[in-house]
C-alpha cells in the first residue's frame, strides 16, 4: 500500500494546528529563529519502523526548509539505541535545519511515528505467529477516527493486509443487518440486488455458516468460533467461500485459529490497541547538518 501524500497533508496540516495553535511559546522564547540545528530520531525499543512519510511531512509543512533524511525504508526492523550509534537500523532519520522548527514539529512527526510503528510492530509479531499456515493477517474498521489511512498504511508495513477501508468498498452482512432483514437469505438477497460486489456474512453458529453458503455468500466471517467449531465450519465450506477467523484474537491463540485451515484472521487489536512504539529525537550537539 502507497500513501497518497495529499491526504497525509491533510491530516498532518490538522494535526499541527492542533498542537501549535497560537504559537510555540517554549521554544520562541528560548530559540532564536536563524539558530540551526540536527536531531536524530531514534529507536529506543526494537520494534517495526513505518510513518516516515507522515514525520517528513510534518516538518516540511512547517518549514519547507528542513533536510528530513530517512536513515532506513518503511517495514525495516529496529533495535534499541542512541544518536551516536554506529549501527545503520538504530537510527531511524536525521533533521538539519532551523532549530526552532525542528522543535516545534518534533512532537507531532514523533505522535505519527511512534502510533504508525507500534501498529506495523504488533502486526509482524501477529504475521510471525501464523507463518506456514494458509492464514492471512488482516486489520478492520476499529481504528482512531480521522486516521484510518495512515492506522491501515502501518499494517500493511508490518506485513498484513487491508479488510475493507469503509462502509462504501465492501458488504459485510452482520448480525444487526440481518436481525434488521428477518433472516441471512434475505439479508444476502437484498444486498445482491443493489450491488455486483462480494458479499460477506458474520456467522456465529454452524446453522449459520450453512444459510450463509446456501444464500451464495463468497466470504464467511467465523465470529468468536472456538478452533474446533472454526475447523468444524471450514470442513462445511469445503471452498466454496472465504473463510474469515475474526473476534478474540491475540498472539497467545492466532496460531491456532490459523491450523484450523482458515484464509483469513482479522484483528481489531492492531489498529485499536497497539501500544506506540518508543522513538526520540535527540539534538546533537555541535552539528547543524
Amino acid at each position: 500500500m502507497t500513501l497518497p501524500i495529499d491526504q497525509v497533508r491533510e491530516i498532518v496540516k490538522r494535526a499541527l494546528a492542533e498542537d501549535i495553535g497560537g504559537g510555540d511559546l517554549t521554544t520562541a522564547a528560548i530559540v532564536q529563529p536563524e539558530v540551526r540545528g540536527c536531531g536524530v530520531i531514534i529507536a529506543k525499543a526494537p520494534g517495526v519502523i513505518a510513518g516516515l512519510p507522515a514525520a517528513r511531512e510534518t516538518f516540511l509543512l512547517l518549514d519547507s526548509t528542513i533536510e528530513f533524511t530517512t536513515e532506513i525504508t518503511e517495514g525495516t526492523k529496529v533495535t534499541a539505541g542512541t544518536w551516536f550509534d554506529s549501527a545503520h537500523h538504530k537510527r531511524v532519520a536525521s533533521v538539519v535545519g532551523r532549530l526552532s522548527s525542528i522543535l516545534t514539529a518534533e512532537r507531532t512527526a514523533l505522535n505519527f511515528l511512534m502510533r504508525m510503528s507500534g501498529i506495523a510492530t504488533l502486526t509482524a509479531r501477529f504475521v510471525e505467529a501464523v507463518a506456514g499456515t494458509r492464514a492471512k493477517i488482516l486489520d478492520t474498521r476499529k481504528t482512531a477516527p480521522g486516521l484510518r489511512l495512515l492506522d491501515k498504511y502501518a499494517v500493511s508495513a508490518g506485513g498484513g493486509q487491508n479488510h475493507r477501508f469503509g462502509l462504501y468498498d465492501g458488504i459485510l452482512i452482520k448480525e444487526n443487518h440481518v436481525a434488521a432483514a428477518g433472516g441471512i437469505r434475505e439479508a444476502v438477497e437484498r444486498a445482491r440486488r443493489g450491488s455486483r460486489l462480494k458479499i460477506e456474512v458474520e456467522a456465529r453458529t454452524i446453522e449459520e455458516v450453512r444459510e450463509a453458503l446456501a444464500a451464495g455468500a463468497e466470504a464467511i466471517l467465523l465470529d468468536n468460533m472456538e478452533p474446533p467449531m472454526l475447523a468444524e465450519s471450514v470442513r462445511i465450506i469445503s471452498g466454496r467461500a472465504i473463510c474469515e477467523a475474526s473476534g478474540g484474537i491475540t498472539l497467545q491463540n492466532v496460531r491456532a485459529v490459523a491450523e484450523t485451515g482458515v484464509d483469513l484472521i482479522s484483528v481489531g487489536q492492531l489498529t485499536h490497541s497497539a501500544p506506540a512504539l518508543d522513538l526520540s529525537l535527540e539534538i546533537v550537539p555541535g552539528r547543524d547538518r
